[in-house]
Protein backbone atom coordinates (compact mmCIF):
# COMPACT_ATOMS: atom_id res chain seq x y z
CA UNK A 1 0.00 0.00 0.00
CA UNK A 2 1.04 3.60 -0.64
CA UNK A 3 1.17 6.31 2.04
CA UNK A 4 -0.36 9.77 1.89
CA UNK A 5 -0.83 12.67 4.31
CA UNK A 6 -2.39 16.09 4.04
CA UNK A 7 -0.53 19.41 4.17
CA UNK A 8 -0.70 19.80 7.94
CA UNK A 9 0.16 16.16 8.63
CA UNK A 10 -2.97 15.41 10.67
CA UNK A 11 -4.78 13.28 8.06
CA UNK A 12 -3.06 10.09 6.94
CA UNK A 13 -4.15 7.37 4.57
CA UNK A 14 -2.92 4.12 3.06
CA UNK A 15 -4.53 3.91 -0.37
CA UNK A 16 -4.16 0.71 -2.35
CA UNK A 17 -2.62 2.82 -5.14
CA UNK A 18 -1.84 6.44 -5.95
CA UNK A 19 -2.34 7.05 -9.67
CA UNK A 20 -1.45 10.07 -11.80
CA UNK A 21 -3.26 9.68 -15.15
CA UNK A 22 -2.12 11.81 -18.05
CA UNK A 23 -5.14 11.53 -20.36
CA UNK A 24 -8.88 11.48 -19.91
CA UNK A 25 -8.98 7.97 -21.40
CA UNK A 26 -6.47 6.76 -18.81
CA UNK A 27 -8.45 8.48 -16.06
CA UNK A 28 -11.66 6.83 -17.28
CA UNK A 29 -10.04 3.40 -17.24
CA UNK A 30 -8.64 3.84 -13.73
CA UNK A 31 -12.00 4.94 -12.35
CA UNK A 32 -13.88 2.08 -14.02
CA UNK A 33 -11.50 -0.55 -12.60
CA UNK A 34 -11.26 0.81 -9.06
CA UNK A 35 -13.49 -0.34 -6.21
CA UNK A 36 -13.16 2.97 -4.39
CA UNK A 37 -11.88 6.33 -5.67
CA UNK A 38 -10.94 9.64 -4.11
CA UNK A 39 -9.09 12.53 -5.76
CA UNK A 40 -6.39 14.66 -4.13
CA UNK A 41 -5.10 18.09 -5.08
CA UNK A 42 -2.73 19.93 -2.76
CA UNK A 43 -3.95 18.17 0.38
CA UNK A 44 -5.12 21.44 1.96
CA UNK A 45 -8.25 19.88 3.44
CA UNK A 46 -8.08 19.48 7.21
CA UNK A 47 -10.81 16.84 7.34
CA UNK A 48 -10.36 13.40 5.71
CA UNK A 49 -11.89 14.24 2.34
CA UNK A 50 -9.06 12.48 0.49
CA UNK A 51 -8.65 9.56 2.90
CA UNK A 52 -9.18 6.18 1.23
CA UNK A 53 -8.01 2.58 1.23
CA UNK A 54 -8.89 2.44 -2.47
CA UNK A 55 -7.41 4.34 -5.41
CA UNK A 56 -6.21 7.88 -4.77
CA UNK A 57 -6.02 9.95 -7.95
CA UNK A 58 -3.95 13.06 -8.62
CA UNK A 59 -4.87 14.97 -11.78
CA UNK A 60 -1.85 17.29 -11.67
CA UNK A 61 -0.23 15.59 -14.69
CA UNK A 62 -3.31 15.52 -16.91
CA UNK A 63 -2.69 16.73 -20.43
CA UNK A 64 -4.75 19.56 -21.88
CA UNK A 65 -4.89 23.32 -22.12
CA UNK A 66 -7.33 26.17 -21.66
CA UNK A 67 -10.08 26.91 -24.16
CA UNK A 68 -11.63 30.39 -24.16
CA UNK A 69 -15.22 30.92 -25.28
CA UNK A 70 -15.91 33.07 -28.33
CA UNK A 71 -17.13 35.96 -26.17
CA UNK A 72 -14.06 35.75 -23.90
CA UNK A 73 -16.17 35.37 -20.74
CA UNK A 74 -15.77 31.65 -20.02
CA UNK A 75 -12.83 29.29 -19.98
CA UNK A 76 -12.50 25.50 -20.04
CA UNK A 77 -9.50 24.44 -17.91
CA UNK A 78 -7.99 21.16 -16.71
CA UNK A 79 -9.59 20.34 -13.36
CA UNK A 80 -6.30 19.20 -11.82
CA UNK A 81 -4.38 22.39 -12.44
CA UNK A 82 -3.49 24.26 -9.28
CA UNK A 83 -4.94 27.74 -8.89
CA UNK A 84 -1.36 29.01 -9.05
CA UNK A 85 -0.78 27.37 -12.44
CA UNK A 86 -4.22 28.31 -13.75
CA UNK A 87 -4.08 31.99 -12.83
CA UNK A 88 -0.54 32.40 -14.14
CA UNK A 89 -1.57 30.88 -17.49
CA UNK A 90 -4.71 33.04 -17.54
CA UNK A 91 -2.72 36.21 -16.89
CA UNK A 92 -0.52 35.49 -19.90
CA UNK A 93 -3.72 35.37 -21.96
CA UNK A 94 -5.04 38.62 -20.49
CA UNK A 95 -7.50 37.03 -18.05
CA UNK A 96 -8.18 36.96 -14.30
CA UNK A 97 -10.49 35.26 -11.84
CA UNK A 98 -12.84 37.73 -10.21
CA UNK A 99 -11.70 36.59 -6.76
CA UNK A 100 -9.35 34.16 -5.04
CA UNK A 101 -8.72 32.87 -1.57
CA UNK A 102 -5.84 33.30 0.83
CA UNK A 103 -3.58 30.66 -0.78
CA UNK A 104 -3.32 29.17 -4.28
CA UNK A 105 -1.80 25.64 -4.25
CA UNK A 106 -5.25 23.98 -4.36
CA UNK A 107 -6.44 22.21 -7.48
CA UNK A 108 -9.21 23.99 -9.36
CA UNK A 109 -11.55 21.01 -8.89
CA UNK A 110 -10.84 20.78 -5.17
CA UNK A 111 -11.33 24.50 -4.60
CA UNK A 112 -14.75 24.39 -6.28
CA UNK A 113 -15.76 21.08 -4.71
CA UNK A 114 -15.25 22.44 -1.17
CA UNK A 115 -16.55 25.99 -1.55
CA UNK A 116 -13.19 27.75 -1.23
CA UNK A 117 -13.63 31.53 -1.20
CA UNK A 118 -11.93 34.88 -0.87
CA UNK A 119 -13.45 38.06 0.55
CA UNK A 120 -15.81 40.65 -0.89
CA UNK A 121 -19.38 41.44 0.11
CA UNK A 122 -20.53 41.25 -3.49
CA UNK A 123 -18.42 38.26 -4.57
CA UNK A 124 -19.33 34.60 -4.26
CA UNK A 125 -17.16 31.59 -3.53
CA UNK A 126 -15.11 29.97 -6.29
CA UNK A 127 -17.92 27.41 -6.67
CA UNK A 128 -20.08 30.17 -8.16
CA UNK A 129 -17.58 30.57 -11.02
CA UNK A 130 -18.36 27.14 -12.54
CA UNK A 131 -20.59 27.03 -15.65
CA UNK A 132 -20.00 23.43 -16.83
CA UNK A 133 -18.15 20.21 -15.95
CA UNK A 134 -16.82 17.12 -17.74
CA UNK A 135 -17.27 14.27 -15.27
CA UNK A 136 -15.96 10.72 -15.26
CA UNK A 137 -18.66 8.56 -13.68
CA UNK A 138 -18.22 5.37 -11.63
CA UNK A 139 -18.31 3.17 -14.76
CA UNK A 140 -15.74 5.35 -16.54
CA UNK A 141 -18.30 7.04 -18.79
CA UNK A 142 -17.97 10.76 -19.42
CA UNK A 143 -20.83 13.20 -18.92
CA UNK A 144 -21.02 16.94 -19.48
CA UNK A 145 -23.28 18.96 -17.24
CA UNK A 146 -24.32 22.63 -17.19
CA UNK A 147 -27.45 24.63 -16.47
CA UNK A 148 -28.90 23.46 -19.80
CA UNK A 149 -27.41 19.93 -19.98
CA UNK A 150 -28.03 17.51 -17.10
CA UNK A 151 -29.05 20.47 -14.91
CA UNK A 152 -29.67 18.51 -11.68
CA UNK A 153 -26.22 16.94 -11.92
CA UNK A 154 -24.72 20.37 -12.56
CA UNK A 155 -26.45 21.95 -9.57
CA UNK A 156 -25.19 19.18 -7.29
CA UNK A 157 -21.71 19.19 -8.82
CA UNK A 158 -21.10 22.91 -8.22
CA UNK A 159 -20.11 21.99 -4.66
CA UNK A 160 -19.93 18.20 -4.53
CA UNK A 161 -17.02 17.16 -2.28
CA UNK A 162 -16.04 14.79 -5.10
CA UNK A 163 -19.06 12.54 -4.49
CA UNK A 164 -20.52 12.61 -8.01
CA UNK A 165 -17.53 11.68 -10.15
CA UNK A 166 -14.08 12.88 -11.14
CA UNK A 167 -14.04 16.24 -12.93
CA UNK A 168 -11.55 16.21 -15.81
CA UNK A 169 -12.28 19.70 -17.13
CA UNK A 170 -14.26 22.63 -15.74
CA UNK A 171 -15.67 25.69 -17.47
CA UNK A 172 -15.47 28.85 -15.35
CA UNK A 173 -16.38 32.53 -15.62
CA UNK A 174 -13.38 34.83 -16.18
CA UNK A 175 -12.67 38.56 -16.42
CA UNK A 176 -10.18 40.66 -18.37
CA UNK A 177 -6.89 40.79 -16.46
CA UNK A 178 -6.72 43.50 -13.79
CA UNK A 179 -4.33 44.86 -11.18
CA UNK A 180 -5.10 45.36 -7.50
CA UNK A 181 -3.95 47.91 -4.97
CA UNK A 182 -3.35 46.28 -1.59
CA UNK A 183 -3.47 48.37 1.58
CA UNK A 184 -2.52 46.96 4.99
CA UNK A 185 -3.41 49.06 8.03
CA UNK A 186 -3.58 48.57 11.79
CA UNK A 187 -6.96 49.41 13.32
CA UNK A 188 -8.13 49.30 16.95
CA UNK A 189 -10.65 46.46 17.03
CA UNK A 190 -13.46 48.56 18.52
CA UNK A 191 -12.99 51.27 15.89
CA UNK A 192 -12.93 48.63 13.17
CA UNK A 193 -16.23 47.21 14.39
CA UNK A 194 -17.83 50.67 14.17
CA UNK A 195 -16.49 51.28 10.65
CA UNK A 196 -16.83 47.76 9.28
CA UNK A 197 -19.97 48.23 7.19
CA UNK A 198 -18.50 51.36 5.62
CA UNK A 199 -15.25 49.56 4.80
CA UNK A 200 -17.18 46.67 3.29
CA UNK A 201 -19.15 49.07 1.09
CA UNK A 202 -16.14 51.17 0.08
CA UNK A 203 -13.78 48.34 -0.90
CA UNK A 204 -14.12 45.55 -3.44
CA UNK A 205 -12.33 43.27 -0.97
CA UNK A 206 -11.77 43.78 2.74
CA UNK A 207 -10.77 41.40 5.51
CA UNK A 208 -8.92 41.53 8.80
CA UNK A 209 -6.78 39.41 11.09
CA UNK A 210 -6.89 39.74 14.87
CA UNK A 211 -5.07 37.74 17.54
CA UNK A 212 -7.34 36.66 20.41
CA UNK A 213 -5.30 38.52 23.03
CA UNK A 214 -4.76 41.70 20.99
CA UNK A 215 -6.78 44.90 20.66
CA UNK A 216 -5.35 45.83 17.26
CA UNK A 217 -6.36 44.17 13.99
CA UNK A 218 -4.56 44.08 10.64
CA UNK A 219 -6.97 45.21 7.94
CA UNK A 220 -6.37 44.27 4.31
CA UNK A 221 -8.18 46.22 1.57
CA UNK A 222 -7.93 45.39 -2.14
CA UNK A 223 -9.26 47.47 -5.02
CA UNK A 224 -8.67 47.55 -8.80
CA UNK A 225 -5.96 50.01 -9.79
CA UNK A 226 -3.70 50.86 -12.75
CA UNK A 227 -0.40 49.02 -12.94
CA UNK A 228 2.59 50.67 -11.26
CA UNK A 229 5.26 48.40 -12.70
CA UNK A 230 7.18 45.82 -10.69
CA UNK A 231 5.31 44.59 -7.61
CA UNK A 232 6.75 44.46 -4.10
CA UNK A 233 6.96 40.86 -2.89
CA UNK A 234 6.47 41.82 0.76
CA UNK A 235 3.43 39.95 2.07
CA UNK A 236 1.16 40.51 5.04
CA UNK A 237 3.13 38.39 7.53
CA UNK A 238 6.79 37.57 8.24
CA UNK A 239 6.54 33.77 8.40
CA UNK A 240 10.00 33.24 9.89
CA UNK A 241 9.25 35.59 12.76
CA UNK A 242 5.77 34.15 13.25
CA UNK A 243 7.14 30.58 13.32
CA UNK A 244 9.42 31.58 16.18
CA UNK A 245 6.47 33.10 18.03
CA UNK A 246 4.46 29.90 17.55
CA UNK A 247 7.33 27.80 18.88
CA UNK A 248 7.54 30.07 21.91
CA UNK A 249 3.81 29.61 22.53
CA UNK A 250 4.19 25.85 22.17
CA UNK A 251 7.07 25.69 24.64
CA UNK A 252 5.50 28.13 27.11
CA UNK A 253 1.71 28.33 26.49
CA UNK A 254 1.26 31.01 29.17
CA UNK A 255 3.32 33.36 26.96
CA UNK A 256 0.65 33.33 24.25
CA UNK A 257 -1.45 36.10 25.76
CA UNK A 258 1.66 38.08 26.68
CA UNK A 259 3.22 38.34 23.19
CA UNK A 260 0.19 38.87 20.96
CA UNK A 261 -0.41 42.51 21.79
CA UNK A 262 2.74 43.55 19.92
CA UNK A 263 2.55 41.26 16.87
CA UNK A 264 0.62 43.81 14.79
CA UNK A 265 2.37 47.19 15.07
CA UNK A 266 -0.03 50.06 15.66
CA UNK A 267 1.91 52.06 13.08
CA UNK A 268 1.40 49.45 10.33
CA UNK A 269 0.57 51.09 7.02
CA UNK A 270 1.73 49.46 3.76
CA UNK A 271 0.69 49.66 0.15
CA UNK A 272 1.54 47.88 -3.07
CA UNK A 273 0.02 47.31 -6.53
CA UNK A 274 0.35 44.19 -8.63
CA UNK A 275 -1.40 41.65 -10.87
CA UNK A 276 -4.58 40.42 -9.19
CA UNK A 277 -3.51 36.76 -9.28
CA UNK A 278 -0.33 37.63 -7.34
CA UNK A 279 -1.95 40.02 -4.86
CA UNK A 280 -4.80 37.72 -3.83
CA UNK A 281 -2.79 34.80 -2.33
CA UNK A 282 -0.16 34.91 0.40
CA UNK A 283 2.65 32.49 1.21
CA UNK A 284 1.66 30.46 4.27
CA UNK A 285 4.59 28.29 5.33
CA UNK A 286 3.81 28.01 9.06
CA UNK A 287 1.66 24.90 9.30
CA UNK A 288 -1.61 24.95 11.19
CA UNK A 289 -4.93 23.24 11.77
CA UNK A 290 -8.04 25.18 10.83
CA UNK A 291 -11.73 25.42 11.53
CA UNK A 292 -13.84 27.91 9.60
CA UNK A 293 -17.48 28.78 10.06
CA UNK A 294 -19.66 30.79 7.70
CA UNK A 295 -22.35 32.79 9.49
CA UNK A 296 -25.16 35.11 8.48
CA UNK A 297 -23.44 38.45 7.98
CA UNK A 298 -25.26 40.09 10.90
CA UNK A 299 -23.98 37.34 13.25
CA UNK A 300 -20.31 37.67 12.31
CA UNK A 301 -19.19 40.27 14.81
CA UNK A 302 -21.21 38.88 17.76
CA UNK A 303 -19.72 35.42 17.13
CA UNK A 304 -16.19 36.81 16.90
CA UNK A 305 -16.61 38.80 20.09
CA UNK A 306 -17.97 35.77 21.93
CA UNK A 307 -15.24 33.35 20.85
CA UNK A 308 -12.48 35.85 21.73
CA UNK A 309 -14.04 36.49 25.15
CA UNK A 310 -14.23 32.73 25.77
CA UNK A 311 -10.54 32.26 24.86
CA UNK A 312 -9.50 35.10 27.15
CA UNK A 313 -11.65 33.89 30.04
CA UNK A 314 -10.14 30.40 29.88
CA UNK A 315 -6.66 31.72 29.00
CA UNK A 316 -6.42 29.26 26.13
CA UNK A 317 -3.15 29.19 24.16
CA UNK A 318 -4.44 29.99 20.66
CA UNK A 319 -1.35 31.09 18.75
CA UNK A 320 -2.86 32.16 15.40
CA UNK A 321 -5.07 35.14 14.58
CA UNK A 322 -8.69 34.90 13.52
CA UNK A 323 -9.39 35.79 9.89
CA UNK A 324 -12.68 37.61 9.18
CA UNK A 325 -14.06 37.88 5.65
CA UNK A 326 -17.30 38.60 3.78
CA UNK A 327 -18.86 36.49 1.01
CA UNK A 328 -21.95 37.01 -1.15
CA UNK A 329 -25.00 34.78 -0.98
CA UNK A 330 -25.46 32.04 -3.59
CA UNK A 331 -27.97 29.34 -4.56
CA UNK A 332 -25.70 26.27 -4.44
CA UNK A 333 -27.27 23.30 -2.66
CA UNK A 334 -24.40 22.50 -0.28
CA UNK A 335 -22.89 25.98 -0.04
CA UNK A 336 -22.48 27.47 3.45
CA UNK A 337 -23.52 30.77 1.83
CA UNK A 338 -26.68 29.41 0.25
CA UNK A 339 -29.50 31.89 0.66
CA UNK A 340 -27.68 34.36 2.88
CA UNK A 341 -24.93 36.98 2.89
CA UNK A 342 -21.99 35.52 4.76
CA UNK A 343 -19.42 36.48 7.35
CA UNK A 344 -16.58 33.97 7.44
CA UNK A 345 -14.51 33.38 10.58
CA UNK A 346 -11.40 31.23 10.28
CA UNK A 347 -9.87 29.89 13.49
CA UNK A 348 -6.36 28.46 13.27
CA UNK A 349 -3.97 26.77 15.65
CA UNK A 350 -0.27 26.04 15.24
CA UNK A 351 -0.03 22.41 14.14
CA UNK A 352 2.32 21.48 17.00
CA UNK A 353 -0.08 22.78 19.66
CA UNK A 354 -3.29 21.27 21.05
CA UNK A 355 -6.33 22.09 18.94
CA UNK A 356 -9.00 19.34 19.08
CA UNK A 357 -10.70 20.28 22.35
CA UNK A 358 -10.36 24.01 21.67
CA UNK A 359 -11.96 23.67 18.24
CA UNK A 360 -14.73 21.45 19.59
CA UNK A 361 -15.75 24.06 22.18
CA UNK A 362 -15.40 26.97 19.76
CA UNK A 363 -17.61 25.12 17.29
CA UNK A 364 -20.51 25.26 19.75
CA UNK A 365 -20.22 29.06 19.74
CA UNK A 366 -20.21 29.27 15.94
CA UNK A 367 -23.13 26.83 15.68
CA UNK A 368 -25.10 28.92 18.19
CA UNK A 369 -24.79 31.86 15.78
CA UNK A 370 -26.31 29.81 12.91
CA UNK A 371 -22.92 28.89 11.49
CA UNK A 372 -22.26 26.38 8.73
CA UNK A 373 -18.73 24.98 8.42
CA UNK A 374 -16.35 25.19 5.50
CA UNK A 375 -16.44 21.63 4.19
CA UNK A 376 -12.64 21.26 4.04
CA UNK A 377 -11.98 22.63 7.53
CA UNK A 378 -12.41 20.96 10.91
CA UNK A 379 -16.01 20.31 11.95
CA UNK A 380 -18.09 17.63 13.66
CA UNK A 381 -21.29 17.61 11.59
CA UNK A 382 -23.47 14.52 11.44
CA UNK A 383 -25.85 13.50 8.66
CA UNK A 384 -28.73 14.92 10.69
CA UNK A 385 -26.84 18.22 10.97
CA UNK A 386 -26.34 18.34 7.21
CA UNK A 387 -30.07 17.90 6.59
CA UNK A 388 -30.87 20.57 9.16
CA UNK A 389 -28.34 23.17 7.99
CA UNK A 390 -28.71 22.76 4.22
CA UNK A 391 -32.33 22.92 2.99
CA UNK A 392 -31.37 21.39 -0.37
CA UNK A 393 -29.19 18.59 1.06
CA UNK A 394 -31.83 15.94 0.38
CA UNK A 395 -31.81 16.91 -3.33
CA UNK A 396 -28.02 16.56 -3.36
CA UNK A 397 -28.21 13.14 -1.71
CA UNK A 398 -30.81 11.99 -4.27
CA UNK A 399 -28.54 13.00 -7.17
CA UNK A 400 -25.56 11.32 -5.50
CA UNK A 401 -27.44 8.06 -5.05
CA UNK A 402 -28.64 8.14 -8.66
CA UNK A 403 -25.23 8.75 -10.26
CA UNK A 404 -23.17 6.61 -7.84
CA UNK A 405 -25.46 4.01 -6.22
CA UNK A 406 -22.50 1.86 -5.11
CA UNK A 407 -20.89 4.90 -3.41
CA UNK A 408 -17.60 4.37 -5.25
CA UNK A 409 -16.64 8.01 -4.65
CA UNK A 410 -17.48 8.05 -0.91
CA UNK A 411 -15.12 7.35 1.96
CA UNK A 412 -15.97 6.76 5.62
CA UNK A 413 -16.07 10.47 6.46
CA UNK A 414 -18.38 11.33 3.58
CA UNK A 415 -20.52 8.23 4.09
CA UNK A 416 -21.27 9.47 7.60
CA UNK A 417 -22.17 12.94 6.36
CA UNK A 418 -24.35 11.90 3.40
CA UNK A 419 -25.60 8.44 4.37
CA UNK A 420 -23.69 7.01 1.40
CA UNK A 421 -23.87 3.33 2.40
CA UNK A 422 -25.63 1.29 -0.30
CA UNK A 423 -25.25 -1.96 1.64
CA UNK A 424 -27.48 -0.58 4.40
CA UNK A 425 -30.33 -0.20 1.91
CA UNK A 426 -30.31 -3.79 0.67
Amino acid sequence: MAAWSNWSGSVNASPSAIERPRTEAELSSLVAKAAKVRVVGAGHSFVPLCETDGTLLSLADMEGDMELSADGKRLWAPAGWSLAKLTDAMWRKGLSLSNQGDVNPQALAGALATGTHGTGAGLGSLSTFATAFRLVGPDGSITTCSRSENPDLFEAQRLSLGLLGVASRIEIDVLPAFHLEEKLEAWPLDQLAERWDHLAAENRHVEFFVFPYAETAMVKMLNPAPSEGEMSEQGDMDDDMFRRVCELCRAAPFMTRMVQGSLIPKSLKRRRVGPAYRIFPSDRTVKFEEMEYELPRENGWPALREVIAWIRKKRLPVAFPFEFRLVAADDIWLSPFSGRLGASISMHQYHRMAWREIFAEAETIFRSHQGRPHWAKRHTLSHADVLELYPEAARFCAVRERVDPAAKFANAHLADLFDARPAARV
